[in-house]
């Protein structure tokens, strides 16, 4: 009986030691720290202009989204969940644009930028026409943000989604409609009147 007692004592003790090391080089204290580092957020930035190649922010419609109007997005990423903010700075006041993140980057006409960039693929859709059916073009399964601006054409918007990027969108068009709802029309929001590119 004493010698169980020993035994289990001394197993007792070499697990101590094993969990209660003083290295703090290595170990659990650095996975944990490995842990709690979440990835660096993606941004993009721009003032809008006329397209020229290699331009990052475009303007294709210069009376909705006017020279020397700017846009700066931010994508957080942290294990299962992703939020993207959108801020817009001298659009035209008190009017809602629809904006969406897109597959290609922007290029010399709106349509450059591809189809919206979708978690779940709808598999009907193409780049042209674009997935319209609302099982796929949905504000859970793209990342939609339309923004108001105040009476300065200033404005923010944010998208929350529960998943992650599987590939980094290339863009954010920016749409002179607030985005649709209705089966058939579903993700649209008119013309596409300005392009920020993102550089992952």
């Amino acid at each position: 009986m004493r010698r169980s007692a020993a035994l289990v004592l001394a197993a007792t003790a070499l697990v101590a030691a094993g969990c209660g090391g003083t290295d703090s080089s290595d170990g659990p204290e650095t996975a944990a720290s490995g842990a709690l580092e979440a990835p660096q957020p993606i941004t993009a930035q721009g003032t809008f202009s006329g397209y020229s190649p290699g331009r990052k922010a475009v303007s294709y419609d210069s009376a909705l989204v006017p020279s020397g109007a700017t846009a700066h997005l931010v994508i957080g990423q942290v294990v299962d969940t992703t939020t993207v903010t959108l801020s817009v700075t001298g659009l035209l006041p008190n009017r809602t644009y629809g904006a969406h993140l897109h597959t290609k980057p922007c290029g010399a006409t709106g349509e450059a930028a591809g189809p919206h960039y979708q978690h779940r693929m709808d598999p009907a859709a193409s780049a042209s026409p674009p997935s319209v059916n609302p099982a796929y073009a949905n504000a859970q399964n793209e990342v939609w943000l339309d923004v108001t601006t105040d009476s300065q054409g200033d404005g923010e918007s944010k998208s929350t989604q529960m998943w992650v990027f599987t590939e980094t969108p290339k863009s954010l068009v920016i749409h002179a409609d607030k985005t649709q709802t209705m089966a058939g029309r579903a993700g649209t929001a008119g013309k596409r009147v300005a392009c920020l590119s993102v550089n992952s």
